[in-house]
């Protein structure tokens, strides 16, 4: 169990991930990949636009990190995605590629022009969509369905049927659909796609169940983050037997955007324990090129890629963050090529002071003076409300005659 939960120093996480009494409710499949959208899905963020070369750049980075699958776009969209699809595909990646289509033969035809190996079909099946937006039934989903699956398969083409939406569908309207999709038109896989991401994990547990039991098809997870449960709702899935689940680098995407990558990532492997072969070390720099090209910064606590991550202004525990990162934190930082930081302000304690000293090379001073630069420290941080820059530290030093 110790491998599990704790390795080479690279993180320490809860053993009680790995106990029998929860290990034994899982149902975890052979094997788990990931199927980035965030060449499609993450540029549905508003104001986001990826030109052709962004697109070429992120896909070949996801493809170092070991992304199994990339969804380069929708080649319906414009010309230039059309492009960008069928250079991706040209670039010889190891990762399989996948377009986004609506439900129509000729959404099919741009796929196959792309040179992708595999389509995603979508259309709607949530009853607020069916009701209020397009005014179907669940016989008209399965009539518009048929034809375009039978066709992608026809063309060899790898068919992920996506009826989105799918947590706020009736379940006999899912029911009846996915009972005539499967005897007329039986796709490669389903996907479950909390759209507004309003499913609590044992919700989308029941659902992996049941649509499994309904198709025997493999399934995979699609879901947005608007209740803080995106990743949640997808490791989850995995423990229900999901075979692939969906993500945006930096959790881009609509509204509170889509499943982090970088977090589904750590939790397959830190929390879930399932062995992959992604290459974490790289994984910093996809994310900084993603912020990079779509202009979106993420919060500075953002799991993961937050600036602020492994920052410590509280003075207890300070030597510990750079001499044993696991004893404060549940990954080390130099597993992603990062490095813990002391920072000082009002919640700074002695030790904060005396390592931030000795980081200036300076060595020697009394008791007495560390606590007077430590009342100076948290006095000018609490004026500032903010941590002070080593500037200001060097201030106070120098009006003690240090430095």
């Amino acid at each position: 169990m110790e491998n599990k939960y704790m390795q080479d120093n690279k993180w320490w996480v809860s053993p009680y991930n790995f106990v029998d009494e929860v290990i034994e409710t899982f149902d975890l499949p052979q094997k788990v990949e990931i199927h980035d959208a965030t060449l499609r899905d993450g540029e549905q963020t508003p104001g986001v636009v990826f030109r052709k070369e962004d697109k070429i750049h992120i896909a070949q980075m996801l493809d170092e990190v070991g992304i199994e699958r990339i969804e380069a776009g929708m080649p319906a969209v414009s010309e230039e995605d059309f492009q960008a699809i069928k250079e991706i595909s040209k670039l010889g990646l190891k990762a399989k590629i996948f377009t986004f289509a609506r439900a129509l033969p000729i959404d099919i035809d741009k796929a196959i022009d792309c040179g992708a190996d595999g389509v995603v079909i979508e259309i709607p099946i949530g009853y607020p969509k069916l009701k209020f937006q397009f005014d179907w039934t669940w016989e008209d989903v399965l009539r518009k369905s048929v034809d375009c699956i039978s066709y992608a398969k026809e063309k060899k083409m790898h068919t992920l049927y996506f009826p989105y939406d799918t947590t706020r569908a009736r379940e006999e309207d899912l029911t009846n659909l996915l009972t005539r999709i499967m005897q007329d038109a039986p796709p490669d896989a389903i996907g479950i796609v909390d759209t507004m991401g309003c499913a609590l994990p044992e919700a989308i547990k029941y659902m992996v169940r049941k649509v499994k039991e309904l198709t025997g098809l493999p399934i995979e997870v699609h879901t947005h983050n608007d209740f803080g449960m995106g990743v949640a709702t997808e490791l989850a899935a995995v423990t229900a037997g999901a075979e692939v689940v969906h993500s945006c680098i930096n959790g881009l995407g609509e509204r509170t955007g889509n499943a982090a990558l970088e977090e589904l990532m750590i939790g397959l492997q830190m929390l879930l324990g399932i062995e992959t072969n992604y290459k974490f070390d790289k994984l910093l720099s996809l994310c900084k090129l993603a912020e990079e090209l779509s202009g979106v910064k993420p919060a500075v606590n953002k799991p993961v890629v937050g600036v602020r991550n492994y920052t410590r202004e509280s003075g207890i525990g300070v030597d510990l963050v750079m001499k044993t990162p696991l004893a404060m934190f549940a990954t080390a930082p130099q597993f992603f090529g990062r490095e813990g930081e002391v920072v000082l302000g009002k919640k700074s304690g002695k030790a904060s002071i005396t390592y931030t000293l000795e980081k200036l090379g300076i060595q020697d001073v009394s008791d007495q003076t560390v606590a007077e630069i430590l009342m100076d420290v948290k006095a000018k941080g609490t004026e500032k409300r903010s941590l002070l820059t080593l500037d200001e530290f060097k201030e106070i030093l120098a009006g003690k005659g240090i430095g």
